[in-house]
Protein backbone atom coordinates (compact mmCIF):
# COMPACT_ATOMS: atom_id res chain seq x y z
CA UNK A 1 0.00 0.00 0.00
CA UNK A 2 1.37 3.59 -0.92
CA UNK A 3 1.66 6.13 1.81
CA UNK A 4 -1.30 7.79 -0.03
CA UNK A 5 -3.86 5.46 0.71
CA UNK A 6 -2.53 4.65 3.95
CA UNK A 7 -3.23 8.61 4.79
CA UNK A 8 -6.42 8.28 3.26
CA UNK A 9 -7.53 5.51 5.37
CA UNK A 10 -6.07 7.10 8.97
CA UNK A 11 -8.44 10.32 8.03
CA UNK A 12 -11.31 8.19 6.92
CA UNK A 13 -11.09 6.41 10.60
CA UNK A 14 -9.98 9.72 12.16
CA UNK A 15 -13.30 11.34 10.53
CA UNK A 16 -15.00 8.89 12.06
CA UNK A 17 -14.38 8.90 15.37
CA UNK A 18 -14.42 12.43 15.62
CA UNK A 19 -17.97 11.90 13.96
CA UNK A 20 -19.49 9.69 16.38
CA UNK A 21 -17.94 11.92 19.33
CA UNK A 22 -19.48 14.99 17.95
CA UNK A 23 -22.88 12.96 17.73
CA UNK A 24 -22.68 11.54 21.51
CA UNK A 25 -22.04 15.45 22.40
CA UNK A 26 -24.71 16.68 20.23
CA UNK A 27 -26.98 13.87 21.66
CA UNK A 28 -26.42 14.56 25.43
CA UNK A 29 -26.70 18.00 24.94
CA UNK A 30 -30.27 17.50 23.24
CA UNK A 31 -31.40 15.17 26.11
CA UNK A 32 -30.99 18.07 28.81
CA UNK A 33 -32.54 20.07 26.62
CA UNK A 34 -35.54 17.71 26.22
CA UNK A 35 -34.89 17.14 30.57
CA UNK A 36 -35.39 21.80 30.57
CA UNK A 37 -38.57 21.47 28.44
CA UNK A 38 -40.30 19.09 30.37
CA UNK A 39 -39.44 20.91 33.38
CA UNK A 40 -40.88 23.81 32.22
CA UNK A 41 -44.13 22.52 30.96
CA UNK A 42 -44.55 20.74 33.57
CA UNK A 43 -44.04 23.82 36.05
CA UNK A 44 -46.67 25.79 32.81
CA UNK A 45 -49.08 22.58 33.39
CA UNK A 46 -49.12 23.26 37.61
CA UNK A 47 -49.49 27.49 37.15
CA UNK A 48 -52.58 26.67 34.04
CA UNK A 49 -54.10 24.63 36.42
CA UNK A 50 -54.06 26.94 39.61
CA UNK A 51 -55.20 29.56 37.34
CA UNK A 52 -58.42 27.18 36.16
CA UNK A 53 -58.91 26.72 39.87
CA UNK A 54 -58.82 30.22 40.47
CA UNK A 55 -61.20 31.03 37.66
CA UNK A 56 -64.35 28.37 39.03
CA UNK A 57 -64.10 29.71 42.89
CA UNK A 58 -64.25 32.68 41.45
CA UNK A 59 -67.16 31.44 39.30
CA UNK A 60 -68.82 29.90 42.45
CA UNK A 61 -68.50 32.93 44.11
CA UNK A 62 -70.13 35.27 41.62
CA UNK A 63 -72.90 33.10 41.65
CA UNK A 64 -73.11 33.42 45.33
CA UNK A 65 -72.66 36.39 45.66
CA UNK A 66 -76.00 36.87 42.69
CA UNK A 67 -77.74 34.24 45.19
CA UNK A 68 -77.69 36.57 48.02
CA UNK A 69 -78.39 39.86 46.12
CA UNK A 70 -81.27 38.51 45.29
CA UNK A 71 -82.47 37.40 48.77
CA UNK A 72 -81.28 40.91 49.96
CA UNK A 73 -84.28 42.50 47.59
CA UNK A 74 -86.34 39.73 48.29
CA UNK A 75 -85.99 40.73 51.75
CA UNK A 76 -86.26 44.59 51.50
CA UNK A 77 -89.33 44.30 49.55
CA UNK A 78 -90.37 41.95 52.38
CA UNK A 79 -89.51 45.03 55.06
CA UNK A 80 -91.24 47.56 52.87
CA UNK A 81 -94.45 45.63 52.46
CA UNK A 82 -94.79 44.82 56.26
CA UNK A 83 -93.95 49.39 57.08
CA UNK A 84 -96.59 49.48 54.79
CA UNK A 85 -98.77 47.33 56.49
CA UNK A 86 -98.35 48.88 60.29
CA UNK A 87 -98.29 52.62 59.02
Amino acid sequence: MSEAMITGIVAIIVCMINNIYQFKKTEKKNDKTVALIDYRLDELSNKVEKHNSLVERTYKLEKAIEVDEERIKVANHRIEDLERKVV
